[in-house]
């Protein structure tokens, strides 16, 4: 009979606090919020937004910047609108930078909330545990620079998520943040090219085609990039078989 497992102290739910409010507000904003963090909404305050930016542009970068941390700390939906606003407030260049910096920050947040609230414990018990569950663990961690750069470079996996594995496997903090900070410049750089392009797309009455990560000039040299990574995780495969 396996021993009884100790009740969670007042210590142990002040560590997991912060994602349990991180996934309560991600399950509010889903509901309460999906239609307010739009394109529409952006659209109808541009002339606003463009104005507080000239009067005030470090506050404005601040408040961006803010923004996004906010919206990828807490899950809320609306992150490609976030980086679309920051391509149409501050061009591809820096707006581009103060995507990668808001969206970077905000993941490194999530990581080290779940880390804090269950990653460090659930890593050490798949460890213990051996099994299934250890040997991917194990796997994760042998190929842990592909696989977090696979999981940027190539959005299969929801950016939430994304910000979550690595958490409940062990991975470090310092390739966490370098694999996010670096990962997501590819993509940040087509959607914050878009972005500073929506000026044009505001005056003729249409929307963004988003569609343009999925066309030929922008999807195969991601596709190459996300090879790229892969590429020592094949190499230790070939290795293993021989």
């Amino acid at each position: 009979m396996p021993p009884a497992t100790a009740p969670p102290t007042a210590s142990t739910w002040l560590k997991r606090l912060p994602i349990l409010v991180i996934l309560s507000a991600a399950l509010l904003g889903a509901i309460a919020l999906r239609d307010e963090l739009s394109f529409e909404t952006l659209a109808r305050h541009r002339e606003d937004l463009l104005a507080f930016r000239d009067a005030h542009y470090l506050w404005a970068v601040l408040g961006f910047l803010a923004a996004y941390v906010v919206i990828v700390a807490l899950s809320l939906p609306g992150g490609t609108v976030a980086t679309l606003t920051g391509g149409f407030l501050f061009g591809l260049f820096p707006g581009v930078l103060y995507n990668v910096a808001g969206a970077g920050t905000g993941a490194v947040l999530v990581f080290l909330a779940a880390r804090t609230g269950f990653g460090a414990a659930l890593a050490q018990k798949l460890e213990t545990a051996g099994g299934k569950a250890a040997r991917l663990q194990a796997a994760l961690r042998e190929n842990e620079w592909s696989v977090l750069f696979l999981m940027r470079l190539v959005p299969l996996v929801p950016f939430f998520i994304a910000n979550l594995i690595p958490a409940f496997v062990g991975t470090s903090l310092y390739r966490f943040a370098v694999a996010t900070f670096v990962g997501i410049i590819p993509g940040a750089l087509v959607f914050t090219s878009v972005g500073s392009g929506l000026g044009e797309v505001f005056a003729r009455g249409e929307a963004p085609d988003l569609g343009i990560i999925f066309t030929p000039p922008v999807l195969f040299p991601l596709l190459g990039l996300a090879a790229l990574a892969a590429l020592p995780m094949l190499i230790r495969a070939i290795k293993g078989a021989h």
